[in-house]
């Protein structure tokens, strides 16, 4: 999966899917997965890798939502998922990586309000996905390198080494 990596902390990186699950139209997909160890699920994780993907996920997100917001995309809200079930689907074990996924009001095809669609990836449902573009990495990188000096996002501040 080759994917354009957008930020990497000690253990994870942040990266833009080229096939995503939601459009960036829609909303646009994110995935943060570990750099080094594989984990089937979060429960594998250790308490300092824990820590550090949630305030990963909620950094990315604020940044995907401001981000956005000055590409003209209003993201409302980010849904998070961790599934791994399309790993069964071809014998496999899942590996642990959480999705962001920004949904809008406006989206066309998962409708505000509603639960996000995801079909079979053989069925060709997200053949047609825009993924985040150059321009749109780049906005929400410059928005992770502006919040992670606040007070909020301080390594520090979440007992995370620097």
């Amino acid at each position: 999966m080759n994917e354009k990596i957008i930020y990497t902390t000690e253990n994870f990186k942040v990266c833009v899917p080229n096939n995503p699950h939601v459009s960036r139209e829609d909303g646009g997909h994110i995935r943060i997965k570990p750099l080094y160890n594989e984990y089937e699920s979060r429960l594998e994780l250790p308490v300092n890798e824990a820590i550090e993907v949630m305030r990963l996920t909620m950094l990315v997100s604020e940044a995907m939502i401001n981000g956005m917001k000055k590409r003209g995309l209003n993201i409302d809200r980010i849904n998070y998922q961790d599934n791994g079930n399309w790993a069964f689907l071809k014998n496999n074990k899942p590996h642990f990586h959480i999705h962001l996924y920004g949904r809008t009001k406006d989206s066309k095809r998962n409708p505000w309000g509603e639960s996000i669609k995801f079909p079979n990836p053989d069925t060709g449902y997200y053949d047609n996905f825009i993924p985040f573009d150059d321009l749109d990495i780049k906005e929400i990188l410059d928005e992770i390198h502006r919040l992670e000096k606040t007070d909020k996002y301080l390594n520090n501040n979440w007992h995370i080494s620097e």
